[in-house]
């Protein structure tokens, strides 16, 4: 009896040792990557107000900036909260098509182009602060790529709340209107962002940031609209429609996740203490996220309960609205490329 009770206690030990191993292997499967560096130590394009260190080191290669994923820098929680919002978008794209006929319900397809937008504004913003440290050409264009998907988001929320959120008396108003115009805004908040982003050096943070808030801000508000009018009208008749507090909360996360963007806080009032955790863009991509869950799941519920308003008020509009949708995406893209362009000649001639 002792001694199988000696070798049940050997066994023991060795897999305790095997278990102290393991850190060790871990370390040893991936290859060992340059620390990070000091703000001082990048070019100016890669620095942040008030973020004094965690910055990448320029010039590596692709398999580098990739495998920083797993190291910790001041982009690490930026790329993660958007990497895995991404992920919860397939889940629920999964989720959705079990019930819904995306191919053949022509009403169905707006919920369709809003879950495919809002996968890929989430994974082009991941792409864009993973990948972007590696050199000046490389941070304009991946920061291009994230605007694109800002201005397709845009334009798919605009359609998503037109076609399943809206009031009859609203529709009766924009009706004509309201997509063309969220079109144009979406490709404006594109221009602007990545004309923002290649502005003058010379030109303060405040200006640069205005070309990017501006457009956004007008494209909002009208995108917006339709949920608006529909919680100011429902509290007006003493709202019953559970729903609508599901458009509140989206709305009131846009804007916290808003003020955010526009303002670094809190690392403004920390500088240095913010470097890994806790800035303004790592607050303003999780109230993001969570503003772009709840409203996918308040249009969902609107797509199944409100379908005899919708399919009376827009008829086959949803035909017409994936082309506008496919014609905001390559302008959007067209641009960005341009924009691309000019900077990459820019780039060139100052090397000269």
């Amino acid at each position: 009896m002792a001694t199988v009770v000696m070798e049940q206690i050997g066994r023991l030990f060795i897999n305790v040792q095997q278990l102290r191993q393991i850190p060790q292997l871990l370390e040893s499967a991936f290859p060992t990557l340059p620390c990070t560096v000091k703000v001082s130590d990048v070019p100016p394009v890669f620095r942040e107000l008030h973020i004094r260190a965690g910055y990448r080191q320029p010039d590596q290669s692709w398999r580098y900036y990739a495998l920083t994923l797993f190291q910790r820098h001041n982009e690490t929680l930026n790329v993660w909260t958007h990497l895995l919002a991404a992920f919860i978008i397939l889940v629920k794209w999964q989720e959705i098509a079990q019930t819904v006929d995306f191919l053949r319900d022509p009403h169905a397809q707006p919920l369709f182009i809003l879950l495919l937008a809002a996968f890929t504004y989430l994974s082009f913003s991941a792409l864009a602060h993973l990948l972007s440290a590696k050199s000046e050409i490389s941070y304009y264009s991946f920061y291009f790529l994230d605007y694109v998907g800002v201005a397709v988001y845009q334009y798919a929320s605009a359609l998503a709340h037109y076609y399943y959120a809206i009031e009859e008396a609203w529709h009766a108003r924009v009706q004509g209107l309201f997509l063309p115009a969220a079109a144009f805004l979406a490709w404006l908040t594109c221009f602007g962002c990545c004309y923002g982003k290649n502005a003058s050096p010379e030109l303060p943070k405040v200006a640069h940031k205005l070309f990017q808030v501006v457009p956004s801000a007008l494209a909002y508000c009208l995108d917006i609209s339709p949920v608006v009018h529909r919680i100011y009208s429902c509290y007006q008749e003493g709202c019953s429609d559970p729903v609508v507090a599901y458009h509140f909360y989206h709305v009131l996360f846009f804007l916290i996740g808003a003020y955010f963007f526009c303002c670094p806080h809190p690392e403004r009032f920390f500088p240095g203490r913010c470097d890994f955790i806790g800035q303004g863009h790592q607050f303003f991509h999780v109230f993001l996220v969570v503003c772009t869950l709840t409203q996918i799941e308040a249009l969902r519920t609107d797509f199944t309960e409100r379908r005899p308003l919708y399919e009376r008020l827009h008829g086959d509009l949803a035909h017409d609205a994936v082309a506008l949708f496919i014609f905001t995406a390559c302008c959007s893209a067209l641009t960005a490329f341009c924009v691309r362009q000019r900077v990459r000649a820019s780039l060139q001639e100052k090397d000269e």
